[in-house]
């Protein structure tokens, strides 16, 4: 059990601090946003079950109590192969800090949904007032697009079982048929791959632990992957000029060429889309997304080895 709680954590370990850096300095993930979005996935998850199944066999060596309804359906083979009973006395310490990060965590997931229901429920009741709807009307496949009066150019999706697309009358007055459907597209790119949730996630995370390089750097990729994965996907439907302009034209205001800090994503999201780079081979593609699955099931293989061995 010794070895399995040595392995788990190396594998947290490369994963949280030195794999990040391998992947911030690399290029590919701009070309395959999709499976750079999978690949930080699986690291995050990665340390996570590492950390879960740390806890498990700590609890079950310090506590007698859980390590009989841990190891209650296994044969005693497979209960003498984990040897809880040689834990040495840190294994106890080991526990309660992995204990109390997990309820950091939840706590941090809780707060960071408790405030975007919050903020939800503002923009809603907020669309509500600017644009109530009229007697009888109700959203239809026509009628899924709310227009606010406002000479600031922007759109945003109402996401939802119906989502409805809020733009305003300045960005009407600059995007074109073709452009406002290549907004429409982008966000409900956002809305079908669940974005929202892995922002919510990536979130979470660097708030609660924001010295660990993994969960820092997954925020911040994960912010700038997804708007490349919803630029491709507004490109694929109406094509990558038509997508470049349309994102020119709702943030001319914002100095969309400026390279500064602040801006510098949409700089570089005009230039993918007017130039777009070459996209990784089917098998580098297959390589990659199983390469990130194995990651993931590393810390589920390293707590089962000793039960599968025996």
């Amino acid at each position: 059990m010794i070895l399995c709680l040595l392995l788990l954590a190396g594998v947290a370990f490369a994963a949280a601090v030195f794999v990040p850096r391998v992947l911030t300095g690399s290029a590919w993930p701009e070309r395959e946003p999709v499976v750079a979005l999978w690949v930080w996935q699986c690291l995050v998850g990665a340390v996570l079950l590492s950390c879960l199944c740390a806890l498990v066999l700590g609890a079950a060596a310090a506590f007698g109590t859980v390590g009989v309804r841990v190891l209650a359906p296994a044969p005693p083979e497979v209960v003498g192969a984990y040897d809880l009973a040689s834990a040495p006395a840190w294994a106890a310490i080991l526990t309660l800090l992995l204990a109390c990060g997990a309820a950091w965590t939840a706590a941090m997931l809780v707060r960071q949904l408790a405030d975007e229901r919050r903020r939800r429920r503002l923009r809603r009741s907020y669309i509500r007032e600017r644009a109530p709807d009229l007697p009888g009307e109700s959203v239809t496949d026509d009628n899924r697009m709310v227009v606010l009066e406002d000479s600031y150019p922007d759109a945003w999706l109402i996401a939802g079982s119906s989502p409805r697309l809020v733009v305003t009358t300045g960005a009407l007055h600059r995007l074109t048929d073709r452009q406002l459907d290549a907004v429409h597209a982008h966000e409900l790119g956002h809305v079908h791959a669940r974005h929202d949730w892995l922002l919510h996630l990536s979130t979470a995370l660097a708030t609660g632990f924001p010295r660990v390089p993994l969960f820092t750097d997954f925020a911040d990729q994960t912010h700038r992957l997804v708007e490349l994965a919803a630029d491709d996907t507004a490109s694929r439907r109406c094509g990558r000029r038509t997508t470049a302009l349309a994102l020119i034209e709702l943030n001319q205001h914002r100095g969309v060429f400026s390279c500064d800090s602040p801006r510098r994503l949409l700089h570089a999201r005009v230039l993918r889309l007017l130039e777009p780079p070459s996209r990784l081979t089917p098998l580098q593609r297959a390589a990659t997304t199983i390469a990130a699955a194995l990651a993931l099931l590393t810390p589920l293989l390293i707590t089962s080895a000793p039960g599968l061995n025996a």
